[in-house]
């Protein structure tokens, strides 16, 4: 988007702000500061603002300034450690409702993306939309073998609005970066990039099918979370058919309570769901506001959720999962410096914090807390506490669990509206040290090391030649940054460690590997099985590398 095209844009971004009297806004940013003497000649917004808070003020100029900049909001709502809590708690109320397009027009795309008469796919196709949303809309529609589905639907251009928008947002975010006085706290251009990754990732309807699909596989019982079926026959990027379900929101207490089911009960188990999906399968539900979760009011004696939505999902590196993991655990039982020590070795936190210091900054932020009883403690605030504490010492900031931070305060929010005395500390402890120990177990191990044999078998061969091929190199000045004879005895010492590590590793796998071959065929004879575990055991820690 050329600098011109992009000043109307931006001029009408100042007037809402100022229209909503979000002068901080423009004061921060020098070059909207002139326009503060168009206020008289500023079309008045619907409501009177005079009385509301900043936060209430932002929610509203972002919601009349449309869908995109209610994403931005959205986003922003999840920052709780760079966001004033007044104005993330307004903006997490932000909806992405706008006016339906015409049912003719889903119609047509639905014909175009699945390429036949809706009457050949459909037996009926209800054009009057069930929702909609600024990404796409959502139509009732029945099969013709009688099942019931909705029918999920782009807008008609949204790719072309919602790249013309992100432009907009990353030219505003470049405004913030350079004259804000406190981007290097607020970050905007990293916000805006999260949101161009969740649009992007929204606009693919085949992606959210998989997602939905991986989910109902994870929890395929359907005992305490329903999934609805794909229909992958009649999807594709621009159009998502799923089974219908029927339930109430999980914030429907009125409804909850005349269906009989027990709400604490429920309470509990939407926290357990929450841990098994982020530790457990390591792939959760990222956007699991009331809207998206409901409860099955058909089965009172065993409740479970529904999930709807799956266009915002989230994962984590298996080494940030273990991190993480173990960073709870150790807040569960008042670990303070295993906190901090956590955080240097998973690389969050440069080397040089010193760990007393920073774990006296977490006592400092946890003690408070645990002067109140367990089940008035709100773990998703302490969590954003001791991100915001962290900064302070030079947290470098990770991308990947803002989804999961967003979905914590989500899920304790769900918990607390059920069952306002629920104790997520009791509920959460033990759901994560089972599955930690079930994750880490040393037949799960034995699994791992099995399913990764046959690559280090291919690779072991070509080590010693690549090394030797290196040393070579070395010894004829080939590569220079070794030229000390010293260090190059020591590069060959280092070469032959390596070699008898990895014949150790390799030995002790293999061992290993068969012994949990044949005890699992009963073929072990006189062979007591301990022994030849212990044995690999032994032999793969001999080949473990050691740090220098």
């Amino acid at each position: 988007m050329t600098p011109l095209k992009v000043v109307p844009r931006v001029l009408r971004v100042a007037s809402v702000l100022l229209a909503y009297r979000l002068d901080e806004l423009v004061d921060a940013a020098h070059l909207f500061r002139p326009l503060k003497l168009i206020r008289p000649f500023v079309a008045r917004p619907s409501v009177d603002v005079r009385g509301l808070s900043r936060g209430a003020r932002l929610r509203l100029a972002l919601t009349d300034l449309g869908p995109i900049f209610v994403k931005a909001g959205q986003v922003l709502s999840t920052r709780r450690d760079l966001v004033p809590a007044d104005i993330a708690e307004e903006l997490a109320q932000l909806q992405d409702r706008v006016p339906p397009f015409p049912g003719a027009e889903a119609r047509a795309i639905v014909e175009r993306e699945l390429k036949a008469p809706v009457g050949a796919l459909y037996a009926r196709f209800d054009e009057v939309p069930l929702a909609s949303a600024s990404i796409a809309q959502v139509h009732a529609a029945t099969l013709h073998d009688g099942s019931e589905v909705v029918v999920k639907v782009l807008r008609p251009g949204i790719d072309k609005q919602i790249d013309r928008d992100v432009k907009l947002l990353r030219s505003l975010g470049e405004l913030a970066q350079r004259w804000h006085p406190n981007a290097d706290k607020i970050r905007p251009l990293d916000v805006v990039a999260e949101v161009e990754k969740m649009l992007e990732n929204e606009l693919d309807l085949q992606r959210e099918g998989a997602s939905a699909s991986l989910l109902r596989r994870n929890f395929e019982s359907g005992v305490d979370l329903y999934v609805p079926a794909v229909h992958w026959e009649l999807t594709t990027g621009g159009v998502l058919t799923l089974e219908r379900v029927h339930g109430v929101s999980c914030d429907d207490i009125a409804a909850i309570d005349a269906a009989g089911i027990d709400r604490k009960a429920l309470a509990v188990k939407g926290v357990r769901l929450f841990y098994e999906q982020v530790f457990r399968d390591n792939f959760f539900h990222a956007d699991a506001h009331p809207g998206n979760i409901w409860v099955d009011t058909a089965r009172p004696g065993e409740p479970r959720f529904i999930a709807l939505d799956f266009g915002i999902m989230g994962s984590l590196p298996e080494q940030d999962q273990y991190w993480l993991a173990q960073n709870f655990i150790a807040l569960f039982e008042r670990d303070y410096a295993r906190i901090a020590q956590l955080h240097v070795d998973a690389g969050w936190m440069p080397s040089t914090v010193r760990i007393d210091e920073l774990t006296a900054a977490v006592r400092t932020v946890c003690e408070p807390y645990f002067t109140r009883p367990l089940s008035q403690i709100s773990l998703a605030e302490l969590v954003v506490k001791l991100f915001q504490t962290a900064r302070r010492y030079e947290l470098t900031l990770q991308p990947q669990l803002i989804l999961l931070q967003k979905t914590l305060l989500n899920i304790e929010g769900v918990g607390r509206v059920l069952d306002p005395e629920i104790d997520i500390w009791a509920v959460a402890h033990p759901v994560l040290k089972r599955i930690l120990r079930e994750r880490y177990s040393p037949l799960r191990t034995l699994r791992e090391v099995r399913k990764r044999l046959p690559e280090w078998f291919h690779a072991a061969p070509q080590f010693p030649e690549l090394v030797r091929d290196a040393l070579r190199q070395v010894a004829r000045g080939e590569q220079r940054s070794v030229g000390d004879p010293a260090e190059l005895a020591a590069q060959r010492e280092e070469a032959q460690r390596t070699r008898r590590s990895l014949a150790a590793a390799l030995l002790g796998a293999s061992l290993l590997v068969s012994c949990a071959v044949l005890w699992s065929q009963g073929t072990l004879g006189a062979w007591p099985p301990a022994l030849t575990g212990v044995a690999g055991l032994v032999a793969f820690a001999a080949g473990w590398p050691r740090r220098p």
